[in-house]
């Protein structure tokens, strides 16, 4: 969203009476209505999708040592995994992943009581993910799969050939990326055999489902207020680079996350 557009939005916004607002908001309503009840159809359709079991060994570094996919789970049955953006050789993760991260540790408790594990998953090497943990103040757990085929596997890192051709397959399609690493999310089970299936995954802008923050500004008037740019999201920082809010978003360095956002 244009940042001037959504100015003009408080400066110049029709104001009515009670009964015409309340009028439009019933009308508006009944909309919202329709939405969440497609909501919950597709939500129905996708607890109906196949699934695909994992005969594969993936193993991952975390802090306490070598752990394969089914120890992620820890006990439970559900696993949800962040695709996090942050490669080898990163100096730090992708902001608009950090800002998915940020709305993890108030969840994981509440996932936890519905037998439902979150764990990010990232390429870059375990140290460098503590480091980057430690700095944003995080607790939710955090792996890396360097050296593990997970990430090319789950189509969020990409081989440099398929980059400078072009071809990478991201979000179900074959085209161009502007970087080696993608977001994403992740959904696995695992049976009373202990046998695993991936169940669901979901790229570009289905992330936003992470997104709590955006959730809430969807129902402000100024919206998301953010520019008409192809890196929509080159408002977000990192919390240790936070400064007093601008009166309209300004340029940062933008990342491939944001660009997937399509």
């Amino acid at each position: 969203m244009n940042t001037a557009t959504s100015a003009s939005n408080i400066v110049n916004h029709a104001v009515v009476s009670k009964e015409r607002w309340l009028a439009e908001r019933k009308a508006l309503l009944a909309h919202e209505k329709e939405l969440t009840q497609l909501r919950d159809r597709v939500a129905s359709e996708r607890r109906a999708l196949p699934w695909l079991r994992i005969d594969k060994i993936y193993t991952f570094d975390a802090p306490e040592g070598t752990r394969t996919l089914a120890d992620l789970f820890e006990g439970r049955r559900q696993l949800l995994v962040q695709h996090f953006m942050f490669g080898p050789g990163w100096e730090q993760g992708c902001p608009s992943c950090s800002f998915m991260a940020d709305h993890s540790d108030g969840m994981t408790v509440h996932l936890a009581h519905r037998d439902t594990t979150l764990v990010a998953v990232s390429r870059a090497p375990l140290g460098d993910i503590q480091r980057f943990r430690q700095r944003m103040g995080w607790q939710f757990r955090w792996v890396s799969s360097f050296g593990s085929d997970f990430n090319h596997d789950f189509a969020v890192s990409f081989a440099p050939p398929d980059l400078a051709r072009g071809e990478v397959y991201y979000n179900y399609r074959v085209g161009p990326f502007p970087s080696e690493e993608a977001p994403g999310l992740s959904v696995f089970v695992k049976d009373d055999a202990g046998a695993i299936f991936h169940t669901y995954s979901t790229y570009g802008r289905g992330v936003e489902v992470m997104m709590g923050t955006y959730h809430l500004l969807d129902l402000t008037p100024q919206g998301r207020g953010e520019r008409d740019v192809p890196h929509k999201m080159e408002w977000v920082r990192h919390h240790d680079r936070y400064e007093p809010a601008p009166v309209a978003p300004t340029a940062s360095a933008a990342c491939g996350c944001c660009a997937a956002r399509a």
